[in-house]
């Protein structure tokens, strides 16, 4: 009897080994498919087989799965982030397995569509106006005032975007997107946004049921680099339906409601607002089964394969996640393992990205990350109170670059 495999089309630092490790505790085969599997340290650290494959190239994709289904039963195909997840979608139809529409995964890809499609259904949404070159980025910028948000229409990972203040930012900006620093994958194309102003909210969902809302916090800006989550946010009951309603607007909006998707907003003077839909599950989403003992990984897997999932919460503590960011650019000379912060009571995974003398260059997006720390326990406030106390346990030293004429 062929062995049942799991397709995972590239992979990601965050969910990538997730969905690995998952796939196998369902007695499933993961393969990855990747231009490029090298970059996925987790791959060859744990031995799971990869494919190097053009990922961009459809029907290269389809060979190399009609090649696989000679040797496996393959069970389904998924991917763990969301420039993928179209693909995923026309894989899925073309070899008649479960999965996302692909049209409406594109549409929600595109930040433009997207805004076109919730305004329309008249979904809360911020202004904004499309700009292909630096004269349409003023004017729109103009139009909307300042200050603005400034990012690709195409992309993720907070690559890319940022708050311009003045019109010298907005001009820094628009020529570092266009100026062959910001890689494209596609034509380039700007969403030029009025700045919302209020709490961050990220709400989870699976399928058409709002899982958890998350309370999310930012590091300094201009840039868009999550410092900090809470889950589950500390809203009233009210609050929490205003935010859970408009999220499933989205859905109905955007032909959304198979699988994963990650809504964040923002609570402006007139509720909440949304800043952008994500068709995919939210970046290591660990925090929600420890608060609510629901592993929205496995259960989207599930999915994938045709298999009964449930969602049903088996706990009800708070979970709360701290990213490491590095305050400068320069040489990471040491940092402290993690095992103090590791042996505090209620702390439940620390996690390093980066080894002592390492360059640090900041991009101002997730990548920045060298690391986090998530903690439980039954309460908001001794929850914070652990996650304080574990990070304050961990210490680093970055030595500048020289700067010029030194």
């Amino acid at each position: 009897m062929a062995r049942r495999a799991l397709i995972l089309v590239e992979g990601t630092k965050y969910n990538g080994p997730l969905y690995v490790q998952a796939a196998q505790r369902l007695g499933l085969h993961p393969i990855t498919l990747s231009a490029d599997p090298s970059q996925y340290d987790y791959l060859a650290a744990d031995g799971i087989e990869a494919i190097r494959v053009n990922t961009d190239n459809l029907d290269a994709l389809i060979r190399e799965c009609s090649r696989l289904h000679a040797t496996y039963d393959i069970a389904g195909i998924t991917c763990a982030g969301d420039r993928f997840y179209a693909t995923v979608g026309k894989l899925c139809r073309y070899f008649d397995l479960p999965g996302p529409n692909p049209t409406s995964i594109e549409r929600c890809c595109n930040k433009f569509t997207q805004r076109q499609l919730l305004g329309e259904a008249g979904v809360p949404i911020p202004a904004y106006r499309l700009a292909a070159n630096a004269m349409e980025v003023e004017s729109s910028a103009a139009a909307i005032g300042l200050p603005v948000i400034l990012k690709p229409a195409i992309g993720s990972g907070s690559r890319g975007v940022r708050l311009c203040r003045d019109f010298d930012e907005v001009a820094e900006h628009t020529t570092y997107l266009l100026g062959g620093k910001h890689i494209w994958h596609s034509l380039p194309r700007m969403l030029v946004e009025e700045f919302a102003q209020g709490l961050h909210y990220i709400a989870h969902i699976m399928g058409d049921e709002v899982i958890g809302i998350e309370a999310g916090d930012f590091g300094a800006p201009p840039h868009f680099v999550y410092r900090e989550g809470i889950f589950p946010a500390p809203l009233s009951d009210d609050d929490h339906e205003r935010i859970a309603d408009v999220s499933l607007s989205c859905l109905r909006a955007l032909g959304l409601g198979w699988g994963p998707t990650c809504i964040e907003l923002r609570w402006t003077k007139v509720g909440p607002v949304v800043i952008e839909v994500n068709p995919r599950l939210g970046g290591g989403p660990q925090h929600i089964q420890l608060a609510y003992g629901v592993d929205l990984i496995t259960e989207h897997i599930k999915l994938v394969i045709g298999s009964e999932w449930n969602l049903r919460k088996a706990r009800s503590h708070v979970a709360a996640w701290r990213n490491l960011l590095p305050d400068r650019d320069g040489t990471l000379d040491w940092i402290d393992n993690g095992s103090l912060a590791a042996a505090v009571p209620g702390v439940a995974e620390v996690k390093l990205y980066i080894e002592p003398r390492t360059p640090i260059v900041r991009k101002g997006d997730t990548r920045d990350s060298m690391g986090y720390v998530m903690a439980v326990s039954p309460n908001l406030a001794q929850t914070q109170a652990i996650l304080q106390r574990a990070v304050d346990l961990i210490d680093w030293s970055i030595t500048p670059y020289p700067t010029f004429g030194e």
